[in-house]
């Protein structure tokens, strides 16, 4: 059984541990939202832990956000959580479709304990914007798939993340999913998003997952991709958080009231990510900087034309500071949280993260993770 912080149950089933990785935008914030344009996204080597078992009753634990032990059941094919919130909708949904796509399988629900922790944020509750919602959902599918393995349940990346997009649809109602396919798949992704319009037509109350997921989801491309060698990625955060749907509606009115604004920098965004992707292959560090600064050159015009505070004056100064090793820019919509930075070599990098601290910009101790969402074996875990 888990020791102390793991699953207390009485069941004599051994818990199943997941590892899911958070993320960070690395190019192509707000045009991946359009069916032409794409993005860079990476995992990095935060996570969260999902532990799973089957047990006498339905419950579900969230320790993280105060949810010690909430009971849930299915009655009449649909899930009721005996405890309410709003912070609980994500995981609601998650329980809902994933039960949905077992029973479809003709396979009997059994009652499981799901416990899910997350070290993205800091242990203060200071949020870094690493994709926690995206990540939660990422690791409670894929603890719920494993549960089932036996009876013939797959958990493949691609079941994975189109499962935890369904559930971020019905939830949310938009959105890239960037953030779930790096938390599923790992590394650093070329990465397309499906059309959102379409998938909403399509979640009506009686589709069948399975067959819904053996399509081919239109303008859904997802790739992995491999930095040049002496490329590194440095993160630091501002101290401050930021809203990213205030941020996201902004760039809406823009595109409504000055097309021809939002058009040059879409344009500009979709050159700058490809020739950067072209960049990764080639291996050429240089040139991966070029088309980062590229990007972050867009971004920024694209703050001032919608008036919205994408590079926040700390956030220009961490970009200032990293472009004098290399090149620096926000990540994700902006506004606060972090920004992120390429450099060559180690020398630049510990010079970078020095002169960060000296401007109260905390250097993250952060990592590209080439693993995504995957199955471990925790120090901690011992047979009865």
């Amino acid at each position: 059984m888990m020791t102390t912080g793991g699953i207390h149950s009485n069941s004599t089933y051994q818990p199943i541990t997941i590892q899911v990785p958070g993320k960070l935008f690395i190019a192509g914030e707000f045009a991946v939202l359009e069916p032409e344009a794409s993005a860079i996204v990476a995992a990095v080597n935060r996570y969260v832990y999902a532990e799973i078992a089957f047990s006498d009753e339905n419950h579900l634990q969230l320790p993280n956000i105060g949810f010690e032990d909430i009971r849930w059941d299915v009655i009449e094919g649909k899930l009721h959580l005996y405890e309410q919130s709003p912070k609980l909708s994500f995981l609601q949904n998650t329980l809902q479709i994933c039960n949905q796509y077992i029973v479809e399988a003709g396979i009997k629900l059994k009652p499981f304990t799901l416990r899910i922790n997350s070290e993205l944020d800091d242990a203060s509750g200071r949020k870094y914007g690493l994709g926690s919602s995206a990540a939660v959902v990422v690791a409670a599918v894929t603890a719920i798939l494993r549960l089932y393995k036996e009876e013939g349940i797959s958990s493949s990346p691609e079941i994975i993340y189109k499962l935890a997009s369904i559930v971020h649809f019905k939830t949310q109602g938009n959105g890239s999913c960037a953030d779930v396919a790096a938390s599923t798949y790992g590394g650093y992704l070329h990465y397309s998003a499906f059309d959102g319009e379409w998938i909403k037509d399509r979640l009506t109350e009686d589709i069948n997952l399975h067959a819904f997921i053996a399509e081919q989801w239109p303008g859904l491309h997802i790739k992995k991709i491999v930095p040049p060698t002496e490329l590194l990625l440095c993160v630091g955060w501002t101290g401050n958080e930021m809203s990213t749907y205030k941020m996201i509606e902004k760039i809406k009115r823009l595109k409504l009231v000055q097309p021809a604004a939002y058009a040059d920098f879409l344009e500009q965004s979709i050159m700058a990510v490809h020739d950067m992707v072209d960049q990764f292959e080639k291996s050429d560090e240089r040139g991966a900087i070029q088309s980062f600064a590229r990007n972050r050159k867009a971004l920024s015009k694209l703050g001032r034309d919608a008036e919205a505070e994408i590079e926040t004056p700390k956030l220009q100064e961490l970009i200032h500071i990293a472009n004098k090793y290399g090149a620096g820019k926000t990540s994700g919509a902006g506004g606060g949280d972090c920004g992120i930075a390429f450099v060559i070599g180690e020398l630049n990098a510990s010079q970078l993260k020095e002169e960060w601290a000296s401007s109260n910009i905390e250097p993250l101790n952060l990592a590209v993770s080439k693993e995504g969402a995957m199955e471990i074996r925790k120090a901690d875990e011992t047979s009865d």
